[in-house]
């Protein structure tokens, strides 16, 4: 053994241990590539290309949000525009009642007035008429009464006329 030892040099190793050495390591190489670096390789592929789909989904839900709110910005405008019409023909009807209901209540108030005008006048006429009859019928009787009793004097027959109709119930 002691032969061997001297034999060996390891700053300078021989063809053979340079041959042997390289064909384990080229084997080596190749068994652990197809048993570690592919199936590293794949997970390292598969977990980019989640990654990236990962990135475009939320890119694309991104798009989408921005699309939604701008529909919803929208709506809402839309939504706005229509209160603003409803407000107003809401307002526009409420004037148009309010200025039926005056007209109608000024005509029904020019039908009362005129109306009671009416009344009046032809209360005021059959007084009349009724004052003018019981002037007739007293200023009759009176002259009857008068006729009946002949009177010597004008003052006896002042007096007398007047006794007449303080005697008459004006009523």
């Amino acid at each position: 053994m002691l032969i061997f030892l001297l034999d060996f040099n390891p700053i300078k190793p021989d063809l053979g241990l340079i041959l042997w050495t390289t064909i384990f390591f080229l084997g080596f190489w190749w068994l652990i590539g197809r048993s570690a670096f592919s199936p590293i390789a794949r997970a390292l592929k598969s977990r980019e290309d989640d990654i990236q789909g990962a990135l475009d989904e939320a890119k694309k839900a991104k798009e989408e949000m921005a699309n939604m709110k701008a529909e919803n910005e929208r709506i809402l405008a839309d939504a706005r525009e229509e209160r603003s019409k409803i407000l107003k023909e809401a307002k526009d009807m409420k004037n148009h009642i309010v200025t039926e209901a005056k007209d109608q209540a000024k005509a029904e108030a020019n039908k009362i007035v005129s109306t009671a005008k009416v009344e009046i006048d032809n209360q005021k006429r059959a007084a009349i008429t009724e004052v003018k009859n019981s002037a007739g019928i007293m200023a009759l009787e009176i002259a009857e009464k008068v006729i009946k009793k002949e009177l010597k004097g004008k003052a006896e027959h002042e007096d007398y006329v007047n006794k007449l109709v303080d005697g008459f119930n004006l009523n």
